[in-house]
């Protein structure tokens, strides 16, 4: 019971001194920004540029939205795109290359926390861009072929709050850092619960079991097996708890810079039973099209994969 108690605390700390020390500064500074840019309207401007050039793909207006959420804001954000694509009669087929799109795409509230790792963020971008747009065109054009791409007249505004006079910029800043505090507490109980599993699987020999058991498959395609348990937390608790666990192993040495960056392709997206169960509640005909969706996801992650390992 001791040993117990004891896995608890130490996760608890590291699951608080992560969420509050650094997911929540990181976040309060880019949803800031976010949310400022929406406010003036350049965000409406760039979407409004960028949609005729990515229609190609598989995306509309909604769509170019949920990449930018995605990216710069956190795994839950497009949440309210996709919510709001389901309502407004976007077609089944470009929601499912929207969903695709968001599924193989790497999460804000993961990578620029891991830039203090040591993540080199402008490749995670890059490739995040391009491994998000060969998801949704290979959704729309071969897994999702079949759906309707009937379209009811959509209305592709963005409604937000402006941000015309110093109290209103004032109001938005305080409504992004409560926003901010948000995701960051609401991270704390799954970071608390997977440290807490990963200690004890640690503790009591499992990992090493598991890493002995792996390792000359792994060795047989150069896979370091230190990612053994960066992997499973991140598919099993997500993104987040991933994180967390990234932190841990980089204070103490098990994890290089580069085998960081060179992982960053399958690690770093929100295509896991989390980021899946909450990016699929964004509506029923979301939830209709996850399957094609999480193949097309499936093709831009093995993009992403290959691009940082070949550049990581």
């Amino acid at each position: 019971m001791e040993i117990l108690i004891d896995i608890i605390l130490k996760a608890g700390r590291s699951a608080v001194e992560l969420a509050l020390f650094i997911l929540l500064p990181v976040m309060v500074v880019m949803l800031s920004i976010m949310r400022l840019l929406e406010a003036r309207g350049i965000l409406d401007r760039l979407v409004a540029r960028l949609a005729p050039l990515l229609r190609p793909f598989g995306l509309n207006g909604l769509g170019v939205f949920a990449a930018l959420q995605i990216n710069f804001v956190s795994f839950a954000a497009p949440m309210a795109t996709l919510s709001m694509m389901d309502q407004r009669g976007t077609s089944d087929r470009h929601i499912a290359a929207t969903l695709a799109m968001v599924f193989a795409m790497s999460q804000a509230n993961a990578a620029f926390p891991m830039m203090t790792m040591g993540l080199h963020f402008g490749t995670t971008l890059i490739f995040s861009v391009i491994g998000g747009l060969v998801a949704a065109a290979s959704t729309y054009y071969l897994f999702a072929r079949h759906l309707s791409a009937e379209e009811a007249v959509l209305d592709e505004t963005l409604h937000h709050p402006a941000a015309e006079s110093a109290k209103g910029v004032l109001d938005v800043i305080n409504r992004a850092g409560a926003e901010a505090f948000k995701i960051a507490t609401g991270a704390i109980p799954m970071l608390v619960l997977s440290l807490v599993v990963v200690t004890a699987l640690r503790t009591s020999g499992a990992i090493a079991a598991l890493t002995q058991f792996l390792s000359p498959l792994l060795s047989a395609a150069s896979i370091d097996s230190a990612l053994i348990l960066p992997t499973l937390t991140k598919y099993i608790g997500g993104g987040t708890a991933m994180m967390g666990v990234m932190d841990e192993m980089r204070r103490s040495g098990q994890i290089s810079v580069e085998l960081l960056n060179a992982s960053a392709g399958f690690l770093i997206s929100p295509f896991d039973i989390p980021g899946v169960a909450v990016l699929i509640s964004a509506g029923k005909r979301v939830a209709a099209v996850w399957k094609p969706a999480a193949l097309g996801g499936c093709v831009g992650i093995a993009l992403r994969t290959v691009g940082h390992i070949v550049f990581p």
